[in-house]
Order: structure tokens, then C-alpha cells, then sequence
């Protein structure tokens, strides 16, 4: 525990001890590598030797084309690097600098944006989404009826901020809907809006798969989390975001819009087929909508997405650097929904502001109660553990998602090797 304790740099993400594929590394903002310091964060750096050997597995089974990631413990760095190919049909190599599309992932990005609106009182959790886009009042519940004659009933309540930040508002994704919500949501074509107003817009026509706050149903909250802070602040998304939260932390390559620099490093979705791995084109092209997604539009690249999540790890400050008060993240992180039923799909066994968080009982892999985090459509991961200091961040272009669980393999690849 000495030697861990010793190795703390104030949070501030420094130091390495092991690393494949350095090339082209610019390791959080220019910030200079300390080597072998896993040992001295209370991790087994021959056990940590799993974690990269787990991957090349994958990569030279070819189940996945590549894959970049990273693992830090109390604010250094004890695993990162990049294996594979970012586009198999060019054989681009995988590198540190490679840009993701981290779809879900970007809902935590939003969340934080939006959360420093609540800190400035600008808004508050519980305030009707109407207050800010009045077409989401009035809601209708879907209770039966077909597509072409649904049977409605009026909502009992408003749809609120804190349910858009907890998925309980009854607005799902037309991909994870069913039956008749699915036939209904789909024919609105949402993610063919010009605009994100024409978005909203879209949204507001379409009724809710249950009533505001009744069940836990995943959805397009946070996309509609980010036409509230645009009415709010004044401001397009990214301007927003860009302002209160990716500047301060020095994310330089984290957007909505790449420039043509960054479009050369994204890598390509791919999946799998009988003759090996090929792009796949509808993941791609899912990817690109023409307005900012909130819930899933982000481009980023892992050191930049590192910064992130180490903020949020630090309850919010970074290099001296405070995004949210530690009381935010403090509520950010706690339990908001597991006395509340699943709707479609599935639910996390809790869910905070924005990001799931594990409770005790059963769970697919090694952790700890309280660790918290989300993951992206194209396989991307991200876990932050408060008790334990511990950040680890995968990602991979591929689909379908987590695809023979590869997150609970890279989880359990990290958590064998804690010693103290």
C-alpha cells in the first residue's frame, strides 16, 4: 500500500507500465511517460501482461480488427497501447491516435454539459422538459392499438430533466421498441431530421412507450438533453460542450463534426463474415447524422476520452482543472432507478445521471459496488471505480456489440491483477 501510495501524482494521469504500439502516441496533451509504475499502483505488472495478451488473442483470432486501451490506477497510467488494424481493407494499422466513433459513450459527455447548467441554476432535475421545449408537452402514452390506430392515453404526468438523465421517460429508441411502439417510432424516420429542432420536432408527433417515470426503457433522452442546454445556453451542442467541458480538459479531438485532419484517422465498423472481417457499411453510415447527437455523435480518440473519464474518476477536477462539483458527481453517480421496473429491452441493475452504476448481487465480471460508466454501439467501453481508483477504457469498431462479451473479458483481464 506504501508503494501506492507513493505513486499518486494528484490525479493528474501521468505515468506507464505497459505499452504495444506507441506509435504516434501523444499521451494526454503532451504530459511525459513514467515507466514501470504499475507495481507501485498496487497492480501485478506480470498479471497486467494478460490484459494485452487477451486482446492480441482476439485480433489474431481476427474476431476483431483492432482495438486501442488503457488502464489507469489512481491517475497514472499501469496499461495502455493499440493492437490490429483500424481498417482491414488498407491494412491501417490500429494506433493511439486512431478516432472512434464512441456512439453511447457520448451520453456521458452530455450529461456532464448539461449538469453544469443544474450547477449554475440555469435549471434544475425536476423541471418539465416543456419549460425548455414546449412541443414535449401534453404527452400521449401508447396503451394499444396498431400503427395505423394506436390507442393513446394522456400522460399522468410531465416528462422531467432527471427522466431524460435516467432513460425513465418513455421515450425509446425506434431500434429497441416493439411491435406496434417499434412500427410507429420507425416510420417517423427521427434520425432523418435535418436539424436537431426537426428532431424534437420528429420526437414530439410520436407517443411514449409508458408513463413518464413508470419504467426504465432506453432511449433518445439524451439526444433531447442536448436541444435543452442549445435553448438554454444560446448555443449550438458543441459550442456548449466544447465551452464548458472538452476545452477546460484539453480534448482537442473530441467532436460531433470531424475536420478532414481528424476524418483520416477514423477507424472503420466492422463485422464479422464466413471469409473474415469486412466494413460494415449501415454501422458506418449510422454514424454520421446531420445534426449533433447528444445521445451518440461524439468522435474521440482514447487519450482524450481518458481526460474525461479521469475527471470524473477525480469527482470532477482534472490538472488543477474543476469541470463539476464533487456533490454533482456525487449524485451523478448514485443509484436514481433501481426501484424502478425495466420497460423495453432491458436495465441496468441501477442507473444514475447518465451512467450505469453496479450494486451488489450478481455480475458478469470482477468489480466493485459503486463502479460506474457506460459503453458505445460499436463495442466501445468505458468503467470508472471510485474505491478501487481504477479507469479502463476499450475501444474497438465492431459490430454487433460486445460481441462474446469482450468487456467482461477485458474487466476481469484488469481486476486479477489488483494486489493491494
Amino acid at each position: 500500500m506504501l508503494n501506492r501510495k507513493l505513486a499518486l501524482v494528484r490525479l493528474g494521469l501521468v505515468g506507464v507500465a505497459i505499452t504495444l504500439a506507441l506509435s504516434g502516441a501523444r499521451l494526454f496533451a503532451g504530459l511525459p511517460l513514467q515507466e514501470n509504475a504499475a507495481d507501485d499502483l498496487g497492480l501485478s505488472a506480470q498479471r497486467l501482461e494478460q490484459v494485452p495478451a487477451l486482446l492480441k488473442r482476439e485480433i489474431d483470432a481476427k474476431r476483431y480488427a483492432g482495438v486501442v486501451w488503457l488502464v489507469a490506477r489512481d491517475g497514472a497510467i499501469a496499461s495502455h497501447g493499440a493492437l490490429g488494424l483500424a481498417d482491414v481493407a488498407s491494412a491501417k494499422p490500429m494506433t493511439e491516435d486512431t478516432v472512434f466513433r464512441i456512439f453511447s459513450m457520448s451520453k456521458i459527455v452530455t450529461t456532464v454539459t448539461l449538469l453544469t447548467l443544474v450547477e449554475e441554476g440555469r435549471l434544475l432535475l425536476d423541471d418539465p422538459v416543456e419549460r425548455y421545449l414546449p412541443e414535449l408537452g401534453n404527452r400521449q402514452v401508447l396503451v394499444g392499438g396498431t400503427a395505423d390506430a394506436p390507442q393513446l392515453e394522456p400522460a399522468k404526468g410531465s416528462i422531467t430533466i432527471r427522466h431524460l438523465l435516467t432513460h425513465t421517460s418513455g421515450l425509446p429508441y425506434d431500434l429497441f421498441a416493439e411491435g406496434t411502439a417499434q412500427e410507429i417510432w420507425t416510420r417517423a424516420e427521427i434520425w432523418a431530421a435535418p436539424t436537431l429542432k426537426d428532431f424534437v420536432r420528429r420526437v414530439a408527433s410520436l407517443p411514449l412507450v409508458h408513463q413518464p417515470g413508470e419504467k426504465w426503457t432506453y432511449g433518445v433522452n439524451t439526444d433531447i438533453l442536448g436541444a435543452v442546454i442549445e435553448v438554454v445556453t444560446g448555443q449550438d451542442l458543441e459550442t456548449a460542450m466544447r465551452e464548458r467541458v472538452l476545452k477546460p480538459l484539453r480534448m482537442t479531438e473530441t467532436t460531433f463534426r470531424p475536420d478532414a485532419a481528424l476524418s483520416a484517422r477514423v477507424a472503420t465498423i466492422h463485422h464479422r463474415t464466413p471469409v473474415g472481417l469486412e466494413r460494415d457499411d449501415a454501422a458506418m453510415q449510422f454514424g454520421t447524422l446531420a445534426f449533433p447527437s447528444g445521445g451518440g455523435g461524439l468522435f474521440s480518440t482514447l487519450h482524450d476520452y481518458a481526460r474525461f473519464a479521469q475527471m470524473l474518476l477525480n469527482r470532477g477536477e482534472l490538472d488543477d482543472v474543476r469541470v463539476l462539483g464533487r456533490k454533482t458527481v456525487e449524485m451523478m453517480t448514485s443509484d436514481q432507478t433501481s426501484h424502478i421496473p425495466p420497460g423495453i429491452v432491458w436495465a441496468p441493475p441501477s442507473f444514475g445521471l447518465g451512467v450505469r452504476i453496479r450494486q451488489n448481487g450478481p455480475a458478469a465480471s470482477f468489480g466493485t459496488v459503486g463502479m460506474f460508466g457506460w459503453d458505445g454501439y460499436a463495442t466501445t467501453y468505458v468503467s470508472m471505480d471510485p474505491k478501487e481508483g481504477l479507469l479502463l477504457i476499450a475501444l474497438f469498431q465492431h459490430v454487433p456489440f460486445n460481441e462474446d462479451s469482450i468487456f467482461e473479458k477485458f474487466t476481469n483481464a484488469v481486476y486479477q491483477a489488483l494486489e493491494e
